[in-house]
């Protein structure tokens, strides 16, 4: 038990550092490519800091081990919205720019609830991978659609020059960074089945709890450093993206692994864990829509639920 917990734990490490080496090499390396910053962010570092998440429930899901790649996947959402974005709004209040912010709120809303209901049947249907799949192109079309209006007022179309030997360094950076994360999630998905199986819980509790939190650590770290600078707003944006990116393509792509329609459990997740995601997203996110900035209420109200959702689960 003390083994797999220590390979588990080195999986995370792997995960965490690997993705941040992954995220700053393919930010380094965009912007000497010239592509415009807004799409970085909106589509380079979202995709990249979501990359823990998609090779662990991929992973998962290929081993056979669906309710590890669902509890995840959904998990990840719980506690980037509940738990980190609950202790932004304690600590300072966090403003919100209801025209950026409209349309990605209303995506990450539309994945909750299609993949609620289209699980009721005890597994994700295909109609609702496929509506999925279309909300994740919608979120990248949106993205992409703003970054050609910000790159018209940029003034200097000039990128970062590398010399061969920078351009050598974040090149082998994000061949380490990914090497971290494949090799990292893959500790998490085998030692975490085998905590779970010795500790006598479903591998959904697992999932939902240790390797969840695990890969939501990348999001945390973001939102800890804005929270120092008092920027908490600046972490809004990554949390919605990498909440839409969760639900929208981890999902799909783990049910085309498996070849398969993905089974969901209508005793956990159906009742439990999709509602609790589902709430958790309402809460956060509608009153920001609504009054254009968040509340220590709000946040306070967010980690109490997940305070409660751990305790059901556990």
């Amino acid at each position: 038990m003390l083994l797999a917990c220590l390979f588990f734990f080195c999986g995370v490490a792997l995960v965490v550092r690997g993705g941040d080496y992954f995220v700053d090499a393919a930010a380094r390396i965009a912007r000497a490519l010239r592509v415009p910053a807004f799409v970085i962010g909106a589509t380079v570092v979202s995709l990249a800091t979501t990359m823990p998440e998609t090779i662990v429930s991929v992973m998962a899901a290929a081993e056979g081990k669906t309710e590890m790649a669902i509890g995840n996947a959904v998990g990840s959402v719980t506690a980037n919205t509940a738990l980190i974005l609950g202790a932004a709004m304690v600590a300072v209040p966090i403003l919100c720019e209801r025209r950026r912010f409209l349309r990605p709120i209303l995506l990450l809303i539309s994945a909750c609830l299609t993949l609620l209901l289209s699980s009721l049947g005890g597994e994700l249907s295909l109609p609702g991978s496929l509506i999925l799949c279309g909300i994740f192109l919608l979120f990248m079309f949106g993205n992409l659609l703003d970054a050609k209006k910000e790159a018209r007022r940029q003034t200097d179309g000039t990128g970062e020059k590398l010399s061969p030997k920078t351009w050598a360094q974040n090149v082998l950076l994000f061949l380490l960074g990914a090497a971290g994360i494949v090799f990292g999630s893959r500790l998490m998905v085998e030692y975490g089945g085998e905590i779970a199986a010795r500790l006598g819980v479903p591998e959904r509790t697992v999932a939902l709890t240790l390797v969840a939190v695990g890969t939501s650590l990348p999001e945390l770290v973001t939102t800890v450093t804005a929270i120092v600078k008092k920027e908490a707003g600046l972490s809004v944006g990554n949390i919605i993206g990498a909440n839409v990116i969760d639900l929208s393509l981890i999902l799909p792509l783990c049910s085309l692994v498996s070849k398969k329609p993905l089974p969901v459990s209508p005793a956990g997740a159906v009742t439990l864990d999709l509602p609790v995601c589902l709430g958790a997203t309402l809460l956060a996110f509608l009153p920001l829509l609504l009054f254009r900035r968040s509340s220590r209420l709000q946040g306070f109200l967010l980690l109490a639920l997940y305070g409660v959702y751990l305790f059901l689960v556990l």
